[in-house]
């Protein structure tokens, strides 16, 4: 009699929460803590649905635009990153603006305004009405030409094909974004690169570790909502690295039980935006059902932190003083 093939878990590190979802997180309910509820919040804080619930709980309310927010209160813009006329907006409706902004969104801010300021014209990578796309081209509307991929390079125009550089969204896949840009370059020869990789670390870092357990995969759930960009990469990249299967869930609830058929070895890792109890429960909803935790695979080490937004640290101070 052959015996049945071992069952098991194996578990993706670096996963989760990066240090700009984490300080945008924290923001939010140090806001609460100073500034007592409401506490408003343009645009979903992170790409997840729990960490809104959660924070709606305690006392956060989340609006589309910055008009929602009633005048004088505080307001919290998202990890994404928002356009120069949202700051004029509030601004204007003298709202108490704390900028959770990740610093490596708002490095590729800094990248589109210098280059718009030198005469370049921006090829930005990245998904048409993503709040991080919206926010970045908004820095020089007239001078970003969105490329969402390598075909549609043929339709871009350019004021001057020598001047000309490339930047792109931080949670794109590695791999495909470096097609784009193999495709930009075919076109426009002079293409400039950016000083660094728009692509955030943990973006990158999230992707390696799911490409190194794919393979030995029959089935890849990465846990994260499914307007969470990075979370929907990491799925793309563990089919593309050989897994069986990959699905995108919310949380434990969301796994079809069918997906477990014929499976020996499920692959588990979860988005930059997700909190690691969603983690836990899939791991015990596994378990339960027979796949213990193997190993956790580590491909490599963070230790990045974001300090808080400089506004938020100031109301702390004095908070504290008084």
């Amino acid at each position: 009699m052959t015996a049945a093939p071992t069952r098991r878990v194996l578990l993706a590190k670096p996963r989760g929460y990066c240090a700009g979802v984490d300080r945008a997180v924290v923001a939010v309910e140090k806001a609460l803590e100073v500034h007592g509820a409401p506490v408003y919040v343009r645009k979903q804080i992170v790409h997840n649905a729990y960490v809104v619930r959660t924070l709606e709980a305690r006392g956060a309310v989340f609006v589309e635009e910055a008009e929602q927010v009633p005048a004088g209160a505080v307001v919290v813009f998202s990890a994404h990153g928002v356009a120069p006329e949202v700051h004029e907006q509030a601004a204007a409706r003298d709202l108490h603006t704390i900028d959770a902004t990740c610093p490596l969104v708002t490095k590729v801010h800094l990248e589109a305004r210098r280059y718009a300021e030198a005469g370049f014209d921006i090829l930005l990578i990245g998904h048409a009405g993503h709040e991080e796309v919206v926010g970045t081209t908004g820095e020089a509307p007239d001078r970003i030409h969105l490329a969402e991929g390598p075909a549609g390079v043929g339709a871009l125009a350019v004021r001057d094909p020598e001047r000309v550089v490339w930047l792109s969204q931080t949670t794109l896949s590695v791999d495909e974004t470096l097609e784009t840009v193999a495709a930009l370059r075919a076109r426009f020869p002079a293409l400039t690169d950016p000083p660094s990789d728009d692509i955030c670390y943990a973006t990158q870092n999230r992707q390696s570790a799911v490409k190194e357990i794919a393979v030995r995969c029959d089935l890849v759930l990465v846990v994260g909502s499914q307007n969470s960009s990075n979370s929907l990469r990491l799925v793309e990249v563990a089919l593309e690295a050989g897994a069986g299967a990959a699905y995108l869930i919310d949380d434990a609830s969301e796994i079809d039980p069918s997906w477990l058929t014929g499976v020996s070895t499920v692959g588990l890792t979860s988005g930059a935006s997700v909190p690691e109890v969603l983690v836990d429960q899939v791991l015990a909803w596994l378990a339960e059902r027979g796949y213990p935790l193997g190993a956790e695979i580590v491909t490599a080490q963070e230790r990045l932190v974001f300090a808080l937004p400089p506004e938020l640290r100031r109301d702390m101070r004095a908070t504290s003083a008084g």
